[in-house]
């Protein structure tokens, strides 16, 4: 929506009358006073050829900042009318089902509810999300992210992974370049993280406490102990059905790690036999894991859902919810990150603007008579996106540590 301060400053900052402007809109220069009165809002064509002939883009008109992006401001944005862009929206096989309409759409850019059929099942407004962003000319995300902020209080549309795909030439070229012992190995650390993985999927369905996956993820190894008085692991027993648990079992794995596809650590446990003893982890990193996947003819990890961070922005996106709630310190964050992620930034000329999940903030000093720093803090949308998604990032980057985020308020 445009913001009638900033336009009359605009039009007075370029030494234009009311007049003028609207010569160039094409409206009369009545329809400019209204407009920066507020008795008038241009419709989203209007408020183009107002940016247009005002020589700002529409940021410069509406005041809002680049990662604060609500629902009306991206269909503002796409110079849609209501109407239209239910027009779009209908053309969709989900646009029909849920029988689309302007009235529907205003009710959900202002945060109503909205009547009809499964508009409260998030499974059905995650599928129309795609539509959204074809009718808008938007990323997924960005939607995604308008929604959250324009319905702060409702649950998240629904968005699903991306389908699992075929192992890459690259996964298959390192498997084969592995030799037989290499292999074994690497195929039945696989087939362990995968009994693994289902054994923490029984313990949550029976709502049993379950680690966090950068945990249950490292796999026993070894005892550093004698197997007489601690036994085997079993990973070890696995290997010793397949012959090739001996002398050399560590040369194997010293290898498979230089080669980036296995991270090796250690730890200690009480043993019931003999009690504190050390044990040797060993834990399949993404290389090792498709390459694993390429040998054992499974099919890839599926993408992550296209509104979920990368590894690299959740890590700092975790850094800053661990912070919460006094912030983090402003030059403890900088580089590329903040052009995703921060409000206001943008990743270059012409880009997308960044998803503003952390801010800048002010903080007073004791007296209040000045700002004494400022300091990173998640942002509304920021504290909905880690609640909202925190155990799936989990799963998703286990060597991200979130082991200090608590539950931000939303």
């Amino acid at each position: 929506m445009i913001d009638p301060s900033r336009l009359a400053a605009r039009r007075v900052e370029l030494g234009l009358t009311r007049a003028a402007l609207a010569a160039r809109v094409g409206v009369s220069p009545r329809m400019i006073s209204f407009y920066e009165e507020g008795r008038h809002t241009p419709t989203p064509s209007r408020l183009e050829q107002l940016a247009a002939a005002l020589g700002c883009d529409l940021e410069g008109l509406t005041g809002i900042p680049r990662g604060q992006e609500t629902l009306v401001d991206l269909r503002y944005a796409a110079g849609l009318t209501l109407e239209r862009a239910a027009e779009l929206l209908r053309a969709s096989p989900i646009g029909r089902e849920m029988a689309v309409s302007a009235p529907k759409i205003s009710a959900l850019e202002s945060g109503q509810p909205v009547r009809g059929r499964r508009w409260q099942e998030p499974e059905a407004t995650g599928r129309l999300l795609a539509p959204f962003a074809k009718a808008y000319g938007v990323p997924v995300r960005m939607v995604m992210d308008a929604w959250m902020r324009t319905r702060p209080h409702e649950p998240a549309p629904a968005l699903a992974n991306k389908r699992r795909h075929e192992p890459s030439k690259a996964a298959m070229a390192t498997w084969e370049s592995l030799n037989e012992r290499q292999q074994v190995y690497l195929g039945e650390i696989m087939r362990d993280d995968r009994m693994t993985e289902t054994e923490m999927w029984m313990r949550r369905v029976q709502r049993l406490p379950v680690p966090r996956a950068a945990e249950w993820r490292r796999l026993p190894l070894a005892f550093k102990a004698a197997p007489s008085a601690v036994g085997y692991t079993r990973l070890q027993e696995r290997l010793r059905q397949k012959g090739v648990h001996d002398p050399g079992a560590g040369q194997t794995v010293h290898a498979l790690e230089r080669r980036g596809l296995l991270v090796i650590t250690e730890d200690s446990v009480e043993h019931p036999a003999i009690g504190e003893v050390g044990r040797v982890l060993v834990q399949l990193s993404r290389r090792g894991r498709a390459a694993a996947q390429a040998g054992l003819d499974e099919p890839g990890e599926p993408d992550p859902a296209t509104h979920l961070l990368s590894e690299w922005l959740w890590g700092v996106v975790a850094r800053v919810a661990a912070a919460e709630p006094a912030g983090l310190e402003d030059d403890q964050l900088a580089g590329r990150s903040l052009f995703f992620i921060g409000v206001g930034y943008r990743s270059k000329a012409g880009g997308r603007p960044s998803r503003g999940l952390v801010d800048s903030v002010p903080v007073m000093a004791p007296e209040g008579t000045h700002v004494a720093e400022y300091r990173w803090r998640l942002t509304r949308l920021g504290r909905r996106h880690v609640i909202e998604y925190l155990d799936i990032y989990r799963e998703l980057y286990p060597n991200v540590d979130t082991t200090e985020i608590g539950t931000p308020a939303a």
